[in-house]
């Protein structure tokens, strides 16, 4: 009746068992309930489960029935060495009346509890073994019986299970943590920010994947390549690491940007390779240190550590740091670029003020003074002076307002407010009115049509080659044509002057520069024909 008694009690708790273990995705909660579980369904004073490392080593020990106290008077955990190597290596129960007979047991470390009694169980799913099962001191009998072993062995099967939902439930848990960190990162480079303000929040970011107590990101000092510099600092230590420069010889952030390879260190703090005043004021034993970079060009790392005496960082940690690494490393790079994208954006746009500013603003003010010059003939007729002064300030506001769109790279008011043809006819005639040229405009309807998304390039190509013509040719007719064909459109500036050597001409002045970049910002090109005393006529070629 008793027995019948005790394996009903065991039929309970392995089912009590099964329903808790399914139902957590803790893995530590997980692990400690199933050495709890044990213990009670074989009655074992003490327990413990051993988790195998990449290693093939005991990479975690969690126990029942040892105090914290007595963890600590007993020292490091074990690593798999000895009787508990042989269940690593076997991967098969083993049933001990007494552990000192075994000829694998090397006894156990001062302060440690007395045990006789052993049993021990793998915990293995599809041919993986997860860890071992470890049981000690059979309560009220000398050794732990077959179905003590029978009763464990299902524990262990139902924890395998558990063990892989708590797994696959971290690795998904722990991938949507990388993802997120990703997506901060790329997020704040969509919101403008610079490359240098993203590096706390990859810091952040990395500490955080692995739950390490401090994080650096390390570069070359900007002006000692041989120098360098913690640029961030975040976590335990972070005041005291953060701006401490140290030369990039005979470091470990030295050589793995110059191998571009990641080292781990199980203790930073006694390792040779690394700058002892790094380490001992962030007081770092495990670490990882990543390289940041992109291809085979390293351009900082990204180092995670714990305090001496901390957990060592897994294989999964080590993993989960280079990939954040090499995102971060891609994401720092594309923000690199948009800023200097951003400086040459910069210089383009301030070229092009200048291009702009003087094929019509300078252009037009010279213009102006030229037609405030010849009202000197007229200065003794009020009427025809107030009229003259009354077009000046027209232009002037004119030209004001061009200068305000030119600075924002609004389209010039002239060619905002009306059609092409009827632009270039406003510009010829202010140049006309100013110099005392005869300016003649003919424009094809089509071609202006055509090419009325450019309305601006090709009225601002038409005013600077009006320009040179009313400024340099000494003639006093102008003509401006504007035709097309199936595919090409073309304008031309002829004047009946005294023309030049196209030649000897070329590198002189901003005029010619700014017709010919105006042409092939249009994907065309310039054209200039022109003879000493023959007349010069400006061709602008743009295709359609």
């Amino acid at each position: 009746m008793g027995r019948l008694s005790e394996e009903a009690r065991r039929h309970e708790v392995l089912v009590e068992a099964g329903l808790a273990l399914v139902s957590e995705l803790s893995l530590p909660i997980v692990l400690q309930k199933i050495v709890d579980l044990a213990c009670d369904v074989a009655d074992a004073k003490y327990g413990a489960v051993g988790v195998i490392g990449a290693s093939g080593r005991i990479s975690e020990f969690i126990t029942h029935g040892i105090t914290q106290e007595e963890r600590d008077r007993i020292g490091p955990l074990p690593e798999g060495h000895g009787l508990l190597g042989v269940l690593i290596e076997k991967a098969t129960p083993l049933r001990l009346r007494n552990i000192r007979e075994h000829m694998s047991s090397s006894g156990f470390p001062p302060n440690h509890p007395p045990m006789t009694s052993f049993l021990g169980v793998p915990i293995a799913i599809r041919g993986r073994v997860f860890g071992n099962l470890y049981l000690t001191e059979k309560q009220g009998a000398e050794e732990f019986t077959d179905s003590d072993e029978d009763a464990v062995l299902q524990l262990a099967a139902q924890a395998a299970v558990a063990i892989e939902n708590a797994r696959l439930y971290a690795e998904a848990q722990m991938s949507h943590r990388r993802i997120t960190a990703v997506n901060d990162v790329m997020q704040a480079i969509l919101q403008g920010q610079d490359a240098n303000d993203l590096l706390p929040l990859i810091a952040n970011h990395a500490r955080e994947l692995v739950d390490a107590k401090i994080a650096t990101v390390v570069t070359p000092d900007e002006e000692d390549q041989d120098r360098l510099v913690v640029r961030v600092a975040n976590g335990d230590r972070a005041e005291a690491l953060g701006g401490l420069v140290f030369p990039a010889s005979n470091s470990v952030s030295g050589e793995v940007m110059r191998s571009n390879e990641t080292l781990v260190l199980s203790d930073a703090l006694s390792d040779s390779r690394t700058h002892q005043p790094f380490v001992q004021l962030g007081d770092i034993g495990p670490a990882i240190f990543a390289p940041l970079g992109v291809k085979d060009r390293a351009f900082g790392t990204l180092a995670v550590g714990n305090h001496p005496g901390d957990r060592l960082f897994s294989n999964e940690d080590v993993g989960l740091v280079q990939t954040f690494a090499a995102q971060a490393s891609v994401a720092l790079e594309q923000a690199r670029i948009q800023g200097e994208l951003k400086r040459f954006a910069l210089v383009e746009d301030r070229e092009r003020i200048a291009k702009e500013l003087h094929d019509d603003v300078i252009q037009s003010l010279f213009a102006e003074g030229m037609a405030l010059q010849s009202s000197l003939a007229v200065v003794g007729n009020p009427e025809a002076m107030e009229t003259r002064i009354t077009q000046a300030v027209e232009h002037i506001d004119r030209v004001i307002r061009d200068l305000r769109n030119y600075i924002f790279a609004l389209t010039p008011g002239a060619a905002a407010d009306h059609a092409l043809e009827r632009s270039l006819k406003d510009v010829a005639r202010e140049f006309a009115a100013a110099s005392n040229t005869d300016i003649e405009v003919v424009a094809d309807p089509t071609a202006a049509a055509r090419l009325s998304a450019k309305t601006a390039d090709v009225l601002q190509a038409a005013r600077e080659a009006i320009s040179n013509a009313v400024r340099h040719s000494g003639g006093d007719t102008v003509r401006v044509s504007l035709a097309c064909t199936t595919d090409t459109a073309v304008l031309e500036v002829a004047d009946n002057g005294k023309g030049f050597s196209p030649s000897e001409a070329a590198g002189k002045g901003n005029g010619l520069k700014n017709l010919r970049s105006r042409a092939e910002s249009m994907g065309g090109e310039l054209d200039i024909e022109s003879e000493p005393g023959q007349g010069t006529w400006v061709r602008v070629r743009i295709p359609l």
